[in-house]
């Protein structure tokens, strides 16, 4: 049973005049249907996998209006739909997470960007910076500004993102440039209201299909020597036909202020954390009136330099909130100002942190440290009282818990079917010595923390067999590469799979097949287990699209290759050790199959709590362990790393050390008997079904089993 989006689907559909309520990633959603687009593309990931989960399934509607809507198997694919608006006049949408995905796509996207395009096209990439962020610490910018694409980071309110986005493919028809619109986590999950339009059915489509296709046109080609004159038009054509847009348009947004010496220029996806800033420094009205005057920055790149000009004029100084470095845009205005002949001074990163998420407290500072040198009599006492209780309470939050906060790094869901792998692969340890383990991207990233601290490296999407290509020539034991089925239909078939047999190479990958890309929300990948409805709507059988992996790796001429359970911990430890050890020199493959947890409680939960109400027999499992058998060594802990299999005190006087417990929590998976038979850990763990409804049989034996642990209790 999937997530369903019908209401979300259902606020796409509003009409003239309506009100929008809800979070601005769907806003965004709304937008591309008013802006008439034709077709959306993309890759899953945070923070804008929303867009395209709710996008997938309002396929029947998007169908009415004529929109192809297409999930992508990876960032290059979807960059490269793009294309269809280089030679016709249609308006197209991919989107991705930043910067991890712009580095998959960027091929496509440096080919996209020298010819340029017709229609419209947007980029909607999910900027995951800041210490929340979950992949390498880049910004966008840099592509944009390498490849001469637009770029927008607009300020997170609604009815702005609306306009930008509307905005934003009328910025690419005025310039022929590709335009990214990068949207911060807080961007996407801002809530808010906004007036909708009707939604345009797009003039090309597949309900409106053109008769011919267009007209063949070498200097419409990414290729030499076409290529020569697309650098000199970028440069001289289509980045002043995007400033000029971006002024005539109102973009950027001026907002004027009390004094006139000094002014903010501050990057839209960053106003929010400075209105607050501003509240707390006595600089902002509870009506939104500013001391100073502020220059927001929709549109990031490129920048207006008549904009920054008139800005400045008259200003002793300016400071520029950029987050993260390198410092892009304060080295713009400097230059554009220094070519004007403006001697106001252009201030940031000595004031801000070179690198790092802008918060309120350190916009605050900033802003502060800045008023203090060039406008002290805007530095009130409200600032320094701000500041000064947050320092007492973090005195308070450490003289209270007496030490530092411990770290909770994230884990595991309970019961993943990933979790039993890497306890087989700690026992497979204790007979091998420490073994090389090339990480990857995906749930099973979360095997680099304790208790199983599993990884030498992640370097990107499906990249982990691609990684231990050079160690395995000099390493003792065979290295190991992970890689989730997510990742293996991304990137690791041909840069992993392909590459190890065209080199003949040596090694041990394990595929992680728990039938979708979970990392992400669950989306499905080629070999998820189609569902009994998609099976009778395509006429397939039920195992028609659940071997894809085993044969596809079959056909590429992989010739060691095993299936295993995830869950059976000692078949899965002898499997591994089976390729570790095999004479056989060439790949071999484990692929361990276990379905996503999430899906199965998904998939079941609706189904139990049915027939509990419908009054059918229904059956629960969970784990135990007896405090009075548990020896406290914590053994199984180590192993298993579940969250619900957790510490309790002993309620035994001889017994000093916490006793293991399995916490309400628990889904039933098995692991924590699994481990402690494979393992030969302490007799401590119990299994118990709790039957709903029982039927007389079970009562039976029941009252059997009553009676032979009371005859046993007896005779001990």
């Amino acid at each position: 049973m999937e997530i369903s989006f019908h209401s979300e689907i259902e606020s796409l559909k509003l009409g003239e005049g309506e009100t929008f309520h809800g979070e601005g990633i769907l806003a965004v959603t709304k937008a591309l249907l008013q802006s008439g687009v034709t077709y959306v593309g993309g890759y899953q990931g945070s923070p804008i996998s929303h867009l395209l989960d709710v996008m997938v399934q309002a396929r029947p509607y998007l169908d009415e209006l004529g929109v192809h809507v297409e999930a992508c198997t990876n960032e290059a694919s979807a960059a490269a739909m793009l294309a269809a608006s280089i030679m016709y006049p249609v308006r197209g949408a991919v989107t991705w997470k930043s910067i991890v995905g712009t580095n998959v796509a960027s091929d496509a996207l440096s080919n996209l960007a020298s010819p340029g395009v017709l229609g419209g096209a947007l980029i909607v990439v999910g900027e995951d910076y800041g210490e929340g962020a979950s992949v390498i610490q880049e910004r966008t910018h840099a592509f944009a500004m390498k490849s001469a694409l637009c770029l927008l980071d607009p300020r997170p309110d609604l009815p702005n993102l609306v306009r930008c986005v509307e905005q934003a493919f009328e910025l690419s028809e005025a310039s022929n440039m590709p335009v990214m619109l990068s949207l911060r986590i807080r961007a996407c999950h801002v809530r808010g209201s906004f007036t909708t339009r009707e939604n345009r059915a797009p003039a090309i489509s597949q309900r409106q299909l053109q008769a011919r296709p267009a007209a063949f046109n070498y200097d419409r080609l990414a290729h030499p020597p076409a290529t020569f004159a697309h650098e000199k038009r970028k440069y001289e054509v289509r980045l002043p036909a995007a400033r000029d847009y971006i002024q005539a348009a109102g973009l950027n947004e001026f907002l004027p202020g009390r004094e006139s010496r000094v002014g903010l220029v501050v990057q839209g996806g960053l106003t929010p954390a400075l209105w607050r800033a501003l509240d707390e420094l006595g600089l902002r009205t509870p009506a939104g009136e500013l001391t100073l005057p502020v220059l927001v920055l929709n549109a990031v790149y490129p920048l207006v330099p008549q904009q920054l000009q008139d800005f400045a004029r008259g200003k002793d100084a300016l400071l520029v909130l950029e987050e993260g470095q390198p410092e892009f845009i304060e080295h713009e205005i400097n230059a554009v100002l220094q070519r004007a002949g403006l001697t106001t001074r252009v201030a940031g990163k000595s004031h801000l942190p070179m690198a790092g998420e802008y918060t309120v407290e350190v916009l605050l500072r900033g802003v502060r440290d800045f008023l203090q040198q060039h406008a002290p009599h805007c530095v009130t006492p409200a600032a320094q009282a701000f500041l000064q209780q947050v320092e007492e309470t973090r005195a308070r939050a450490r003289a209270g818990l007496g030490q530092a906060v411990p770290p909770r790094p994230p884990n595991f869901c309970t019961g993943c079917p990933e979790r039993p792998v890497f306890a087989a692969l700690k026992l497979v340890q204790e007979k091998t010595g420490p073994l090389h383990v090339s990480a990857d991207i995906g749930c099973h990233s979360f095997a680099t923390f304790e208790p199983f601290s599993f990884g030498h490296s992640i370097l990107g999407y499906g990249m982990s067999m691609a990684s231990s290509a050079a160690v395995k020539h000099f390493s003792a034991q065979r290295p190991i590469a992970i890689m989730g089925d997510g990742g293996f239909w991304h990137n690791g078939l041909l840069s992993g799979v392909s590459s190890t047999l065209l080199n003949q190479g040596d090694g041990v990958l394990v595929i992680m097949k728990n039938g979708y890309t979970s990392a992400t929300g669950t989306q499905e990948t080629v070999s998820s287990p189609a569902s009994e409805a998609k099976r009778v709507a395509e006429g397939s059988s039920a195992t028609q699209g659940e071997l894809t992996i085993e044969k596809t790796l079959a056909g590429m001429g992989v010739q060691w290759m095993r299936t295993v359970h995830n869950y059976r911990v000692a078949e899965v430890r002898d499997t591994l050790l089976e390729a570790l050890r095999a004479p056989f020199g060439g790949l071999k493959v484990v692929i361990a199959e276990g379905e996503c947890q999430l899906e199965r409680q998904r998939r079941l939960r609706p189904l139990l709590a049915r027939q509990r109400a419908e009054g059918l027999r229904t059956v629960r499992t969970r784990y135990g362990v007896d405090a009075s058998t548990c020896t406290g060594d914590h053994s199984c802990i180590r192993l298993s790393g579940c969250p619900t299999l957790t510490l309790a005190p002993s309620e035994d006087p001889l017994k000093t050390a916490p006793v293991a417990q399995v916490t309400d929590g628990c889904v039933g998976c098995g692991l924590c008997g699994e481990v402690a038979d494979a393992a030969v850990l302490c007799p401590s763990f119990h299994r118990i079904d709790v039957i709903t409804h029982p039927s007389a049989w079970d009562r039976f034996w029941a009252r059997m089993n009553q009676w032979a642990i009371r005859l046993w209790q007896g005779a001990a």
